[in-house]
């Protein structure tokens, strides 16, 4: 036999060998056999190197090599599921799903796993690309260390895969290597990890692959996308990607009722006890990948699935005492200090109160016994007090009148549950609060400048407002304790690259009261400009997609204000980006130019994500509501009845995808 047959037949027996064992925990071949054609093929393969190939079985080992992370775009942005406690939102949830389809559906429910998210992109049956979820629209390539996670194949089995796919799942650290992971590292007296979650996601983020091979890591994949998927149906995708050599998790059920819904639910709440890995609920998904493509996406999420979360751990504890802390945006917040307790795998030393209608609906009291559960299993709080512990306690716990940092008078808006420090322009917390926020990797992205530096910066009377930032100069800087001259070159020159930061990110970054991520890019390729949105009314704002009156009050009150006017002067001048790039108005058509356009219904020939980003590459405004400026709507099958009557009211115009089309010219 040539060597290079030889070669492909050891792969191909150990790559079943590890499907075998690590997917389908039915080993069939021994340890000892495994090891020895391993080394064979090692041997083999170092004696004709022109036969290495990086999807080979010894490459599973990891390198000892250090390699930075380059961030790349993902080609199917990954957005986050919404989150629900309650059966009566699962309720909700499959009846809008009925009411919107208008038609038969399916919904599959699964296990949601605990771990950090990841896509797996393959060519020709080979893993190629792996990207962790990131910021949603851009990840980290971890394809080294993931190449080393056992249950991840590197070649297919079959010829029936599509050419080009992606497959997206969790990347989980078992419960067992987890606690001996742990009691390594407490024995080395080095921090503990606190919950298998986090014990993934740092592990696979670790510069060496070797170290993440030796971490044990698994996977469970959920999700299959691409342009030729061999079913219509995402549970038989999945069932076809098993074939293929992933691991797919058998708690998996197609319902046809939301009853079938329910007792899904119910058995996994305690089975899920039993499993090896984490998991914190039920992800439930509209079977049809086509009616998935109907149903669309809101900004954040799916409108087709939504995540169940489990009744969280519940734990009692002492009441300490309560301290305030004020925000951003001059919010206060009630924080408890607890007598430290094990809960859901972390020690909770604190809980987040919210506000004084959670304070008042507790009745707490220094000294309580309280009830403590992290909501969705993350944040932990207080939801009772046991009374029947109730006795020697100390003074009831009320809400302060003045700000605790700068003495300020609170206020609290009519309709709102928060207290506000309305002192924005000298309240302490609140300023160095906006200036993290300013410098934050999502925001203008400014290295160097931690909280720390923020905070020294402050106190010294150097950096008041975020225009401070850029009148920095390198000898203050040098200066500065834990800095020195490389650190302090280093954000320089992070603030000079900071002045190409996108339009919509300095929109973001001024850290407007209701304005994320999401809403800064809307209003930013709405209006194009800061100019523009400085002098926008309620009227003109809330015809942007996902902008509501709300929203729009907190622009409008934004830029009233003389100071905030004066830092975006400020801004200005010393070259930040104010309005939307040349380029990406170039990118623009104007067959829509100025016309303002409701999407309702569904649709056939495109979905609505889709039809929106059409509207906008060629002028035209998204909106959600039918007004006396809405020019026309899309209307797909199924339309809203109330959106159909007024429109009928106000005479507008009703476009069908056809006629749509062909007014952009597009066949």
């Amino acid at each position: 036999m040539s060597p290079e047959k030889e070669i492909e037949e050891l792969r191909l027996e150990l790559n079943r060998a590890n499907y075998d064992y690590y997917v389908l925990s039915s080993p069939t071949m021994s340890d000892f056999d495994y090891d020895s054609k391993l080394k064979h093929l090692q041997e083999l393969e170092d004696a004709y190197p022109e036969l290495l190939d990086e999807t080979s079985p010894t490459q599973r080992v990891g390198s000892d090599i250090n390699r930075n992370f380059k961030q790349e775009i993902h080609r199917y942005p990954m957005l986050s599921l919404g989150n629900t406690y309650s059966e009566e939102e699962v309720r909700d949830f499959y009846e809008r799903t009925r009411k919107a389809l208008n038609e038969p559906f399916c919904i599959v429910c699964e296990l949601k796993f605990d771990g950090t998210s990841i896509a797996l992109t393959y060519e020709n049956g080979r893993l190629v690309k792996a990207l962790t979820r990131g910021d949603g629209e851009k990840g980290d390539n971890v394809t080294d260390n993931v190449k080393t996670i056992k249950s991840i194949p590197l070649i297919l089995f079959g010829k029936d895969y599509p050419e080009e796919f992606e497959i997206r799942g969790e990347i989980l650290m078992p419960w067992e290597v987890f606690e001996a992971l742990n009691r390594e590292r407490e024995e080395q007296e080095e921090p503990l990890f606190a919950n298998p979650r986090n014990a993934a996601s740092g592990t696979l983020k670790q510069q060496n692959s070797s170290i993440v091979a030796s971490r044990k890591l698994d996977s469970y994949l959920y999700y299959l996308l691409g342009e030729h998927l061999p079913c219509e149906g995402h549970y038989e995708n999945l069932r076809q990607a098993e074939k293929w050599g992933f691991r797919i998790s058998d708690a998996m059920k197609k319902c046809n009722t939301i009853e079938e819904i329910f007792e899904f639910i119910h058995y996994w709440d305690t089975a899920r006890k039993n499993l090896p890995v984490a998991t914190d609920g039920i992800v439930l998904k509209v079977n049809s990948l086509l009616q998935q493509k109907n149903l669309g996406y809101t900004a954040k999420s799916p409108r087709w699935a939504i995540a169940y979360k489990f009744q969280a751990e519940r734990a009692t504890t002492r009441l300490n005492s309560v301290s305030f802390q004020v925000g951003r945006t001059g919010a206060v917040t009630p924080v408890a200090n607890l007598d430290p307790v094990q809960l859901s795998g972390t020690v909770v030393k604190r809980a987040s109160l919210h506000n004084d209608d959670v304070i008042q609906s507790l009745d707490l009291h220094i000294g309580d016994q309280v009830f403590v559960e992290k909501g969705g299993e993350i944040i932990p709080k207080i939801v009772g007090v046991d009374l029947s512990a109730r006795f020697m306690v100390g003074d009831k716990v009320s809400f302060i009148k003045k700000c605790p940092e700068c003495s300020s008078e609170l206020i609290r808006f009519e309709g709102e549950a928060a207290h506000y420090c309305p002192n924005q322009s000298d309240c302490p917390p609140q300023i160095k609060s906006r200036l993290e926020h300013f410098i934050h990797r999502k925001a203008m992205n400014i290295d160097g400048l931690g909280t720390e530096t923020v905070d020294t910066l402050f106190k010294a009377g150097i950096v008041h407002d975020p225009a401070d930032l850029y009148h920095l100069n390198g000898r203050t800087l040098a200066n500065m304790e834990r800095l020195g001259e490389k650190s302090a070159g280093n954000i320089l020159k992070s603030l000079r690259n900071s002045k190409s930061v996108p339009f919509e990110r300095v929109l973001f970054a001024l850290g407007i009261r209701f304005v994320g991520e999401t809403v800064a890019k809307k209003l930013a390729r709405s209006l194009h400009s800061m100019d523009a949105i400085a002098a926008a009314t309620v009227e003109d704002l809330v015809q942007v997609e996902e902008v509501g009156v709300k929203i729009a009050e907190s622009v409008v009150g934004y830029f009233a204000s003389e100071t905030n006017r004066k830092l975006i002067s400020r801004l200005k001048e010393v070259g930040l980006q104010m309005e939307i790039s040349p380029e990406l108005m170039a990118e623009k058509g104007n067959a829509l130019s100025g016309k303002t356009i409701v999407i309702s219904g569904t649709f056939s020939m495109h979905s609505r994500d889709e039809y929106k980003a059409m509207i906008e590459k060629n002028g035209g405004k998204n909106s959600g509501s039918v007004s006396s400026k809405t020019s026309f709507i899309l209307a797909g099958e199924n339309m809203g009845p109330a959106k159909l009557e007024k429109a009928a009211a106000l005479g507008i115009e009703l476009y069908d995808e056809e006629k749509f089309l062909e007014l952009l010219n597009i066949t």
